[in-house]
């Protein structure tokens, strides 16, 4: 008589997990596939990009696409160069400051925006007014023809601190700071035949501060006026 083999029937796993936690799991694996992918996507080695670029660029590539958005070397190169002039501007405008000893009147720095000339109230105007000092004409006649040597929009900008002033001309500090933006934008138009077109005027009263409003020192630092010489990417109603 045949001996029967018995042989034990496995577990079927499928059947004792839920439903949902395959689901949950597929899902998790999907989720870890594609930061994987974000993360190699991240370490491209920038002068391998570059060479296969160029590659694309030699045989043609580019030229061919069909893309929506076009590959344009023209547009790049542009604002390379435009970014290259900013560059060369404030170096200018530092060298304007150091080699006439006036980085104590006015600080220049290069930002998202593009070359920002910072010149404190007590080198332009006397307190709560908004009339140029005769003594801060040599540091605008320096900045003047670095402006006529370049086609950006230029936006000045006035600010104070949070101190309440209240007087028959200035109700407030938006009324002074705005007055004392436009008084710089006169001095460029007039005196150096700069196009108004260039220009913008904004007061910000003491709503942008540099610094806590707790104290002399401070208060003086936030009573500025800034020349901002915006890349040229930007209009001036962007530069904000």
């Amino acid at each position: 008589m045949a001996r029967r083999v018995r042989f034990n029937k496995m577990p079927d796993t499928d059947s004792q997990a839920p439903k949902w936690m395959v689901t949950f799991a597929d899902f998790t694996l999907l989720i870890l596939v594609f930061f994987i992918l974000l993360f190699s996507i991240s370490q491209v080695d920038q002068q391998k990009f570059e060479s296969i670029s160029q590659s694309f660029r030699n045989n043609g590539i580019f030229d061919q696409s069909d893309s929506v958005i076009p590959f344009d070397e023209e547009w790049l190169e542009e604002e390379i160069r435009e970014d290259q002039e900013l560059e060369s501007l404030y170096a200018e405008i530092n060298s304007f400051l150091d080699s006439n000893d006036l980085g104590d009147m006015a600080e220049a720095s290069q930002t998202d925006r593009g070359v920002v000339i910072v010149l404190q109230e007590q080198v332009l105007f006397n307190s709560g007014e908004a009339d140029i000092l005769p003594e801060a004409i040599p540091l605008l006649e320096g900045i003047g023809p670095l402006l006529e040597g370049i086609p950006n929009f230029v936006r000045i900008e006035g600010h104070t601190d949070n101190r309440p002033i209240q007087t028959e001309v200035y109700p407030s500090n938006w009324e002074l700071s705005g007055a004392r933006a436009s008084s710089v934008v006169r001095y460029f138009i007039n005196e150096h035949s700069l196009s108004a077109d260039r220009f913008s005027a904004v007061g910000y009263g003491d709503t942008k501060p540099v610094a806590p409003n707790d104290g002399p020192a401070n208060w003086a630092l936030n009573r500025r006026v800034e020349i901002v010489i915006l890349n040229q990417y930007l209009n001036e109603g962007e530069g904000s």
